[in-house]
């Protein structure tokens, strides 16, 4: 199989990563990629949007899957428009990714199937937003009701703070006010093929910028995989409302085709959805990728062709992956770029250290250079979550560049591997 992987973050380098390393895989391209994937993928400059750049590449490589990695070229229908021309696509359609596109738009998908979800109140006038939040009970969720990155959410401890987060992002649209809800956060995989919703493992995401969970929001500044603290029962739950969800679509004539993510809260009532995403986690993927175990290239062309077989099943490998992103002085508000990144070997890897490098956003003209905010994710395995862990944090120094920030704090919950 040749396969063309959408994309340029370090999401999509481990997605190349992990299917270069297939035995039915011939080749792996990326467009745009950047260079650190340069190693395992053929990075072909071309925009994730343009459908006819991209049919003209597919059908020059002859490739045989194209696997979205973004969430923007999902919501803009870069899938449907190479389906219409018997593309093989992991990733949903523009229809289908609405239950990442808006926020309140899935809440009332949970609703209305009984999926276990807070209740939500979308606002669209700016001053409908500001009375809201002089009003609502605290601590108060408000959420930007289109994509922002996984930046777009604001838990507001007091009132000053509600109203401050609800003229900040009713600038950009319609805000979402939901229930705050207590408990341990853990973020679910599916790979799905329109009906059927194959389990794919779970992971923890750590999404505040400083330690002790202190600061901005972020796309996510670290995960790990398997998450150990989840009980068997929340685990059958979190099947059941991944399955639920891709039910729902599918009843809605919607289906959804690719890697559905879901953002729960394991609470005392048992698990709720916070959110869907219409792709695979960032940083999530990086560490739970490390995890397949086999070819899974034949799998997910059968899941894009929307024929996963009845007996499907994943396979896991032992032991745990841990992820540390770096990113530049500055993120999330206002990320400086173009240091210099010197422990870096040519091959954008860590000479002499066994973790893994996924890149995000770098420069190689010779020498390495941060390009973004988020830079790189250091990925560390180990035969449990603290293992993996220790991995992790011991090679990030490496890694690290002028005014890197990364969070230390990460990963405090060590243990038997959770039962996938």
């Amino acid at each position: 199989m040749r396969v063309l992987v959408i994309g340029s973050g370090a999401r999509e380098h481990a997605l190349c990563w992990r299917l270069q390393g297939c035995d039915s895989v011939e080749e792996v391209l990326a467009v745009p990629g950047n260079p650190g994937m340069a190693p395992v993928a053929r990075c072909v400059p071309a925009g994730p949007t343009d459908a006819t750049a991209l049919l003209r590449l597919i059908r020059t490589w002859r490739v045989d899957l194209v696997v979205v990695g973004p969430e923007g070229p999902l919501v803009a229908g870069v899938a449907d428009r190479l389906r219409e021309h018997g593309v093989a696509v992991l990733g949903p359609s523009a229809a289908a990714a609405k239950i990442e596109g808006s926020k309140s738009w899935a809440m009332r998908l949970c609703h209305r199937h009984g999926i276990p979800a807070p209740a939500a109140e979308r606002c669209a006038d700016p001053g409908e937003v500001l009375a809201r939040a002089r009003t609502c009970a605290l601590p108060a969720v408000l959420k930007a009701d289109g994509l922002m990155s996984g930046k777009g959410v604001v838990v507001a401890q007091d009132r000053e703070e509600a109203v401050a987060a609800a003229a900040a992002l009713s600038a950009a649209g319609p805000v979402v006010f939901e229930e705050f809800l207590t408990g341990r956060e853990v973020s679910a995989f599916a790979l799905c093929d329109g009906q059927r919703a194959l389990f794919y493992g779970l992971a923890r995401d750590h999404k505040r910028l400083l330690d002790g969970d202190r600061g901005p929001m972020t796309g996510g500044m670290g995960a790990f995989s398997p998450v150990p603290d989840v009980a068997a029962q929340d685990l059958d739950a979190i099947r059941s409302i991944l399955q639920a969800a891709v039910s729902a679509m599918a009843a809605e004539g919607r289906p959804f085709v690719g890697f559905l993510f879901a953002g729960l809260m394991l609470t005392a009532g048992g698990p709720k959805v916070l959110e869907f995403n219409c792709r695979f986690g960032d940083p999530e993927a990086q560490s739970l990728l490390c995890l397949l175990a086999g070819d899974v290239a034949p799998q997910w062309l059968r899941a894009a062709r929307g024929c996963l077989e009845a007996d499907e099943t994943v396979s896991f490998a032992t032991g745990a992956a841990f992820g540390v992103v770096l990113a530049a002085p500055g993120y999330p508000q206002a990320p400086r770029t173009g240091q210099g990144i010197s422990g870096l070997a040519p091959d954008g890897q860590l000479a002499g250290e066994e973790a893994l490098v996924f890149h995000a956003a770098t420069t190689h003209d010779g020498a390495w250079h941060t390009a973004g905010g988020r830079v790189l994710t250091v990925v560390g395995r180990g035969a449990d979550v603290a293992a993996a862990r220790a991995a992790a944090y011991a090679a990030v120094p490496a890694a690290a560049f002028e005014g890197a920030q990364w969070r230390t704090d990460m990963g405090v919950i060590a243990g038997a591997r959770c039962p996938q």
